[in-house]
C-alpha cells in the first residue's frame, strides 16, 4: 500500500473512530437508566437478554449507518433464526450491547457495552464502556490506549499491581485439571463480563486471562485494546480473525492473553 493510500485509509478510520466513540457515549444514558430495572428472558443457549440489549444495539447501529451505510453490522441480538451475514463490506461493526447482561439485569455494576471496527475483518479499533467506573475504554494497535480520551500508562499500573489474572466459569473437569497450577499460584477475577475481563488485561489491573467461554462479539472490541497495549494474545483453538461470516449462533473463541510470562507460562499447559 502506497502512501496516499495509507493515509487515504487512515481518514477513514479515524472518522469511524471518532463517530463510534459518539454512538456508544449516546447510549450510556439509556444504558444506566436501564440498569437492575430491565425485565429479561432466557435464550435458547441458556443466556440472559433484556430490551435493552436488543434497544443498544438498534440505536447505535442507526447512528453509524447514517455515515456509512455501506459498512457490515453485526450484532449478538440479531435473530438466531437470520441467515449467516457474509461480511463484504471492508469495515464491518461488532456490538455486545450489554456485556454482563446477567449481571446488569440484577444490579451488579460490571457489565459493559462493546463495539468494534474491523478492517478486512479484523478487529482495529476498540470501545468498551465500563458501568462500573463510568469510563470509556477505547484503542487500537498503532493509536494508542485511552481512558476517557487521555491516554494509558499500562506500566504504571502494572507497577503497582498484585499479580491477578481472569478466568470465566464454569469450566469442564478437562479444563480445571490443565489449569490446576494456575489456580494455585494466581489470585484469580471472575466478574462476569468477558469484555470487561479483557479491557484490564489491556488496562494492567490484571496480568493475564483465560476464557473458554466467548463470542466474537464478547472479545472483538478487547482484542484491539490489548493490541494497543501490546499485550500477547493467543487462541486455543484458532483465531476467528479476519472474520468473513457472523451468525448469533457461533462458536466460542476460547482464548488466552496477558504479559509475555504469563502466555509462556500457559504455553506450557496441556490445554
Amino acid at each position: 500500500m502506497n502512501r496516499q493510500a495509507k493515509a487515504q485509509l487512515d481518514h477513514q478510520i479515524r472518522h469511524r473512530i471518532n463517530a463510534g466513540r459518539v454512538a456508544v457515549r449516546d447510549q450510556v444514558g439509556f444504558f444506566g437508566r436501564q440498569f437492575g430495572e430491565v425485565s429479561s428472558e432466557w435464550k435458547e443457549d441458556d443466556t440472559r437478554v433484556t430490551f435493552a440489549d436488543f434497544a443498544i444495539s438498534e440505536k447505535l447501529f442507526a447512528e453509524l449507518r447514517r455515515d456509512f451505510p455501506e459498512d457490515d453490522y453485526c450484532s449478538e441480538e440479531a435473530s438466531p433464526l437470520d441467515e449467516a451475514l457474509e461480511l463484504d463490506a471492508r469495515f464491518a461493526w461488532v456490538v455486545d450491547p450489554i456485556d454482563g447482561t446477567n449481571n446488569y439485569a440484577l444490579g451488579c455494576s460490571f457489565c459493559a457495552i462493546s463495539l468494534a471496527l474491523l478492517f478486512d475483518g479484523v478487529p482495529v479499533y476498540g470501545f468498551i464502556y465500563d458501568h462500573s467506573t463510568e469510563d470509556l475504554l477505547e484503542g487500537g494497535l498503532g493509536y494508542g490506549l485511552f481512558r476517557n480520551q487521555k491516554k494509558i500508562d499500562r506500566n504504571a499500573t502494572v507497577a503497582d499491581a498484585q499479580t491477578m489474572i481472569g478466568m470465566h466459569f464454569p469450566m469442564s473437569p478437562e479444563q480445571l485439571l490443565s489449569l490446576s497450577d494456575l489456580l494455585s499460584k494466581y489470585r484469580v477475577r471472575c466478574i462476569g463480563s468477558g469484555a470487561l475481563t479483557a479491557s484490564y488485561v489491556a488496562t494492567g489491573y490484571l496480568t493475564g486471562v483465560v476464557d473458554y467461554r466467548v463470542k466474537v462479539w464478547d472479545i472483538a472490541a478487547a482484542f484491539a485494546l490489548c493490541q494497543a497495549a501490546g499485550v500477547v494474545w493467543e487462541f486455543v483453538q484458532g483465531s476467528p480473525f479476519p472474520l468473513k461470516c457472523f451468525h448469533p449462533q457461533m462458536d466460542f473463541s476460547p482464548y488466552y492473553a496477558g504479559a509475555e510470562s504469563f502466555i509462556k507460562e500457559m504455553a506450557s499447559l496441556d490445554l
